[in-house]
């Protein structure tokens, strides 16, 4: 089982969460990209009641290509983008790996909003990948 802990730049939010991932996935659509400030975003998807937050998050909302909100958790300290949850997956919250204490052990399995990539991104190995959001 792989530890799911880590925390925002400055640490004043932590987190934690038990069990295996529900998923590992990559999403390329431009709300992600916008939210990370990079070209994906790379997300450690766990189930909600799995997950422990210490510290104050604020947060971002906005209707995705669904029309079901999507909700961006970000520290109100130094701005680091920590989690999502989206009404569409409404029992996962997708921690980014950029905020795990130990992101060895990520390998994603998927990747969705292809058709919104960057062209010069290329991501290797045996990954399945998905014009939008699968169904």
């Amino acid at each position: 089982m792989p530890q799911i802990a880590g925390g925002c730049l400055c640490g004043k939010v932590r987190y934690s969460a038990s069990g295996d991932p529900a998923f590992v996935g990559v999403c390329h659509c431009t709300d992600c990209q916008r939210f990370t400030g990079s070209a994906f975003a790379a997300v450690v998807g766990v189930p909600k009641g799995a997950l422990t937050v210490q510290g104050e998050l604020a947060t971002y909302s906005k209707a995705g290509d669904t029309g079901k909100a999507t909700y961006r958790r970000f520290c109100p300290q130094c701005g680091s983008s920590v989690m999502d949850e989206g009404d569409a997956l409404p029992d996962i919250v997708m921690v980014g790996v950029g905020t795990l204490d130990d992101a060895s052990w990520v390998k994603p399995g998927m990747q969705i909003y292809c058709d919104s990539a960057q062209p010069w991104v290329h991501l290797g190995g045996n990954i399945q990948s998905f014009p939008k959001m699968p169904g």
